[in-house]
């Protein structure tokens, strides 16, 4: 069961069995409890583990991957704050907040756990386990409460929380290198190497001598290959390449090699 609110959002996830779902590109920060079960997240640098209890920042305009394990016998269970551009926004004008220095590139942090972090999230529960119609205006305020909540407790995330700035333009041939396995569409890619879609596809041609399409699908294509030669089956490796289902990377594989992925586990 997941619940939805319009934007601004609160999100109470339930899942029975592992789960690789959600976008792998974080557009807005966002404050989460893990109710029960574990998930475990992955940017191109780092892997972030949260269990039972355990509270996460995750930082906006950041690729991650993450992977949802429900306890034995059990639900995986987590409450998600999406803390919206425009009330941060808001916050930042009413009491004159201003951030003193851009903060690392690393895409989550963990919190301490904290009773007071605690009850703020154990008091959503009953709001979010019945209909969530009309809730918006009330939802606006919780997630004001979460972030003067994060201030109080962690007021370190100021310099995070307040930092309105977009990616700036980077090295292309680089970040490509080490992202192309996030599956997110290219106008994801182009935002955060600060570019439009037409300079983003521009420039990859220039560097890369080959569309964005092709490239990304030779490239996660060759890495599915040497990790299958190295000994992981093709459901283990699929995913991790960036590809959506088994199928349609079984029929690419086939295509591009000549042979079933699964083949070459025989060999």
């Amino acid at each position: 069961m997941t619940t939805k609110t319009t934007k601004p959002k609160i999100l109470y996830s339930c899942y029975f069995a592992r789960s690789h779902k959600g976008e792998h590109f974080i557009p807005e920060h966002v404050f989460s409890y893990q109710i029960s079960g574990e998930m475990i997240a992955s940017d191109s640098k780092n892997t972030y583990i949260s269990k039972e209890g355990d509270f996460r920042f995750s930082k906006r305009n950041h690729l991650a991957k993450f992977v949802k394990i429900p306890p034995e016998g059990g639900e995986f269970k987590t409450i998600s704050l999406f803390l919206d551009q425009k009330i941060l926004h808001e916050i930042s004008t009413e009491y004159d907040f201003k951030i003193n220095k851009r903060s690392d590139s690393k895409a989550m942090i963990s919190l301490a756990a904290n009773a007071l972090y605690k009850s703020f999230m154990e008091s959503l529960i009953s709001y979010l386990e019945v209909e969530q119609e009309n809730n918006e205006a009330l939802f606006n305020l919780k997630i004001k409460e979460a972030v003067h909540l994060l201030l109080k407790v962690n007021p370190e995330l100021k310099d995070i929380l307040f930092d309105f700035n977009e990616p700036g333009k980077i090295d292309l041939e680089a970040f490509m290198n080490k992202n192309f396995h996030f599956n997110v569409h290219l106008t994801r890619f182009a935002y955060l190497t600060g570019r439009s879609l037409a300079t983003f596809k521009r420039d990859f041609q220039k560097v890369f001598e080959e569309a964005p399409g092709k490239w990304l699908l030779n490239k996660r294509l060759q890495e599915a290959y040497y990790l299958i030669n190295q000994g992981k089956s093709p459901s283990e490796v699929y995913t991790g390449v960036g590809f959506e289902d088994l199928s349609h990377f079984s029929f690419s594989f086939k295509k591009k090699f000549g042979v079933a992925p699964s083949s070459l586990l025989t060999k």
